[in-house]
């Protein structure tokens, strides 16, 4: 059945639209057919994060009715399809967001899973994404001022009733000073997806203009990834079986052979 799950936030900076892109990878890693649209139309991220910011048709010609949805969808070169916003100040000022959940028959239409990158906060752009979710997926980090707008943001969408898909977080250390997976499922209410590590590859593939799923595909926050999307699709997947290996270290440390990274 085809869904379109929205990737949310109560605040931005919590690796939201990183998220977005990485579960589109790694959804698309496991052979199924992803769209990974820009529902941030005041400040898109997608295209940048994957280095193409700028596009000749985007979700705002679809918004104001200038072209058909499947017109404005890119295919990554891994096969991932992307639907970017435009960049342009004066494009997203003559964008209603409320509109946007108009065109959810349209996105079912071009993908299997949709995943949206709605706007970070709890203004009226970020709940227009959430109307036209399916279910929810709730990005935060361990620390208490992010989880208490995570939690704000789920009531909201409670009341608007939207199903919470449930919680991943973010940028995790694992030090005594973070706060505990159990800690933040009780308080949030909702089950944890995943827990993404804090990973300097993560940093590297923004820079790359690519998903970490694809720069360092063996990387801790890749193979974190692929297990939420695991689980989101129902596939099988060994994260140890897919760690890097002892020679690939060491093919990797001497610069030997192509393909690792």
């Amino acid at each position: 059945m085809k869904k379109i799950i929205v990737i949310s936030s109560g605040k931005g900076g919590v690796g939201k639209t990183t998220t977005a892109v990485n579960l589109g990878a790694a959804i698309n890693y496991f052979g199924e057919d992803v769209l990974v649209i820009d529902g941030n139309l005041s400040t898109p991220n997608i295209g940048i994060h994957l280095g193409s910011p700028d596009v000749p048709i985007s979700l705002n010609d679809i918004i104001s009715g200038d072209s058909p949805a499947e017109d404005a969808v890119y295919e990554h070169e891994s096969g991932m399809k992307v639907l970017p916003a435009s960049i342009s100040i004066k494009d997203s000022q003559k964008i209603d967001f409320s509109d946007l959940k108009n065109y959810k028959k349209d996105f079912k239409g071009l993908a299997d899973y949709i995943i949206v990158d709605g706007a970070a906060g709890l203004g009226d752009e970020a709940m227009s994404a959430v109307a036209l979710a399916d279910e929810i997926i709730i990005v935060t980090n361990p620390e208490m001022p992010a989880i208490t707008d995570a939690l704000k943001l789920i009531k909201l969408a409670e009341q608007m009733k939207k199903p919470i898909k449930g919680i991943i977080v973010t940028r995790v250390k694992r030090n005594s000073i973070e706060l505990s997976p159990d800690t933040v499922r009780d308080m949030l209410e909702a089950p944890i997806l995943g827990m993404i590590p804090e990973d300097q590859h993560v940093q590297e593939s923004i820079a790359m203009k690519d998903a970490v799923v694809h720069t360092h595909p063996k990387s801790n926050a890749s193979r974190a990834y692929k297990e939420i999307a695991s689980k989101i699709i129902d596939k099988d997947y060994d994260s140890k079986k897919d760690k890097e290996g002892f020679f690939e270290k060491v093919a990797k440390a001497f610069g030997w052979g192509k393909g690792f990274r």
